[in-house]
């Protein structure tokens, strides 16, 4: 689909004059930022003042606004503006921290803002789809992101929660509909990430980097670029160039070095171009800064692909620690936790946690999540459906073919699982180091035995 860049006046002056209410916080709480984990329990509850637990502010000037709100409702505790945006605060610092005891903190404070309200508090409704969203709650996400827009149809931030919820439902044509909105109402870096997003879940990568080389033209500062250079990162590297993912990440860190996602797509590039060691000591820095399972179990399954199984299984160890940290604090486990469990732990429970997954996310990765839980259960047939159900849409993922290959030989169709592993490895080569390599020995597998 193309995206038109077609702004009226009257549409920028709208948006503007409400934009700064729900920016980047809320931009970032969506689909497309890195999705939030726990890191280590902090106390809090959900009924916890606005005050208690708040980070230093020191030079963060996230946990700086958080202080400031938090100094303001303590002197006008009935201010639902402030607490919509403390609200804010709290789920883009639960990303910023990978801590989800922000999420309880969050809500409350959004509920407070939005019992004080008249109903046409659209910055609380649009707190808590991204709330919702954060915690992968997505039907509620799109509940409050169809009642925020309701009221106030000329924020674009709005319009790019309502596109991550009906994304990761599985709507992707109205995703598309939400993101051309979110385009002709402010045509910048937030907006033309989600239209990068939608073009490369069709398969249709040219037309997704030329949108996030715009997104990096239109950034607005060292934040914003470097989310864009990660992305282009992640463009080059899913589609089998991890020398540009290495060049991007370089280049978006040499811009703000702070970003720590960079840290983590420089050491999967140096991890498929043979730099082992410097692969492990930039991922392992990466988790220091901030130990999102994601980060976790990459270095997990680096270690194992080394040989080095130890300091795998302590990685896995850690994991699974988080799992239950963000579980308390409400977070739905899906198609990552599913796959973790299928491949590393508990085949029934991973197919327990997809089967419900997909009741609440029915997103493509989750459809490949539980075709890999059934295989793993020896339900191929089934598992069949579910691999076709995740590249209906025509994207162009390794991993989701060289499941399908897998079950596709499990079945006894040789000439089906020759295709989807060519396929797969055509896509990405280096798509896994633990997987990437067993797809390299079934395919020669194959030609030996034509």
């Amino acid at each position: 689909m193309a995206f038109r860049r077609r702004p009226t006046r009257r549409r920028l002056l709208l948006s503007a004059a409400v934009a700064g209410v729900l920016g980047v916080a809320l931009f970032l709480a969506g689909g497309l930022g890195l999705p939030p984990w726990p890191a280590a329990p902090t106390g809090t509850s959900a009924a916890a003042p606005v005050e208690a637990g708040s980070p230093p502010a020191g030079g963060d000037p996230l946990a700086a606004d958080i202080t400031r709100l938090q100094a303001k409702l303590k002197a006008t505790p009935r201010d639902e503006v402030a607490l919509a945006a403390l609200g804010l605060d709290y789920v883009q610092q639960a990303k910023s921290t990978a801590d989800p005891a922000y999420y309880p903190k969050a809500e409350a404070v959004l509920k407070r803002s939005l019992a004080l309200g008249t109903g046409d508090n659209f910055t609380a409704m649009g707190g808590m789809a991204a709330l919702e969203a954060g915690r992968h709650h997505f039907t509620q996400a799109l509940d409050w992101s169809c009642r925020a827009v309701a009221v106030n149809p000329y924020n674009s931030s709005l319009y790019g929660t309502l596109a991550d919820a009906y994304t990761q439902l599985g709507r992707y044509s109205e995703a598309a509909d939400a993101v051309q909105r979110m385009v002709d109402l402010r045509p910048g870096a937030p907006s033309l990430s989600r239209a990068s997003y939608v073009a490369e879940l069709s398969g249709d990568i040219a037309t997704a980097r030329t949108y996030m080389r715009r997104a990096l033209n239109d950034a607005a500062g060292p934040a914003d670029a470097a989310f864009a250079h990660y992305y282009l990162g992640e463009l080059a590297f899913n589609n089998g160039d991890p020398a540009t993912e290495l060049r991007e990440a370089e280049a978006g860190l040499a811009t703000d070095g702070g970003y720590t996602p960079l840290l983590q797509a420089k050491a999967r590039a140096e991890a498929a171009l043979g730099h082992t060691d410097a692969a492990l000591a930039d991922l392992t820095r990466a988790v220091q800064r901030l130990p999102q399972p994601e980060y976790v179990l990459q270095l997990g399954e680096l270690y194992q692909s080394l040989g080095r199984d130890r300091e795998a299984a302590q990685q896995y160890q850690v994991l699974r620690a988080e799992q239950k940290l963000f579980t308390v604090n409400g977070v739905a486990p899906d198609s990552d936790a599913a796959l973790f469990e299928a491949d590393h732990g508990d085949p029934e429970r991973a197919l327990t946690i997809a089967r419900q997954g997909l009741k609440t996310r029915p997103f493509m990765d989750t459809h490949d999540a539980l075709a890999w839980a059934l295989h793993a259960n020896g339900q191929d047939r089934e598992a069949l459906t579910e691999s076709d159900q995740a590249l209906a849409q025509g994207t162009r993922n390794a991993l989701f073919h060289y499941h399908r290959a897998v079950i596709e030989q499990a079945l006894g169709d040789r000439n089906a699982a020759h295709r989807d592993l060519t396929e797969a490895l055509a896509i990405n080569p280096h798509f896994s180091p633990l997987l990437a390599p067993k797809a390299h020995t079934a395919l020669t597998a194959l030609n030996g035995s034509a």
